[in-house]
């Protein structure tokens, strides 16, 4: 319905009633030319991003190692103890040799913690240096309610975001051509791996729950998903409609 107003309308103008009729607690729309906010529901205050985080990961990975096609060899501290916490991940097992697009499609599509980790460790020696590196580009971007303390959005009291910082780091991130149709890809097949010679296939959990739950969003173009049972369902998408985004 919002979407539908949005077509109608121009300049974007949105009846703030509309925002009090979906059942996330957070929200926000923003106009993607100019960076307005254009409808909120409690857009400031303080919420848990879950895997929305890796937005924020996967920017920081392009930025800082612009060679897709080099290779990155898995290592145990990459993958230790992700399965204990229940992340999700993408499939990389230890000795596997993933280039930076595998590991970026990785946390981009099926959500993979691993991937997160295996950038953290190839680009900062650590995830707490890679955090580090997040932390600095939120305040770059003038996300001054986030603060992050791990790659992937597992929970932690003091890992937070709002939904308006998240909107910020989405306009910044679909910038990134790279960024852009990364997260914009339904499927992805990585190259051979030791643990999987024919790659590991990916899907997108935006196609994946576009297609379970029957949702249609007009003119979605890309987004991302997430889940902590502290933070519920998340999402952050990017939507084209009549000539706005």
């Amino acid at each position: 319905h919002i979407l539908e107003v949005l077509s109608l309308k121009d300049p974007i103008d949105i009846d703030p009633t509309l925002m009090t009729s979906i059942s996330s607690e957070f929200a926000a729309v923003m106009d993607n030319e100019t960076g307005r906010i254009v409808a909120d529901k409690n857009g400031t205050e303080r919420m848990y991003p879950a895997s929305l985080t890796k937005m924020m990961t996967a920017i920081v990975t392009i930025e800082n190692e612009p060679d897709l096609d080099k290779t990155v060899e898995i290592t145990y501290d990459m993958i230790a103890g992700l399965y204990e916490e229940n992340a999700s991940v993408a499939g990389f097992e230890t000795g596997d040799e993933p280039t930076v697009r595998d590991i970026l499609y990785g946390m981009a599509l099926p959500s993979g913690a691993d991937a997160c980790n295996a950038a953290a460790y190839d680009i900062a020696g650590s995830i707490d240096g890679f955090v580090d590196l997040m932390n600095q580009k939120a305040q770059e971007l003038g996300m001054n309610s986030t603060h992050f303390t791990n790659t992937t959005g597992l929970h932690d009291d003091n890992h937070y975001t709002t939904a308006e910082d998240l909107a910020k780091l989405l306009r910044y991130c679909i910038s990134n051509e790279t960024f852009a149709e990364i997260f914009s890809t339904p499927y992805y097949t990585t190259t051979p791996l030791v643990s999987h010679p024919y790659g590991i296939t990916m899907q997108s959990t935006v196609s994946k729950s576009e297609s379970y739950y029957g949702i249609q969003i007009p003119g979605l173009i890309g987004g991302k998903t997430g889940f902590t049972y502290e933070a519920g369902k998340c999402l952050a998408s990017w939507s084209q409609v009549d000539g706005h985004t």
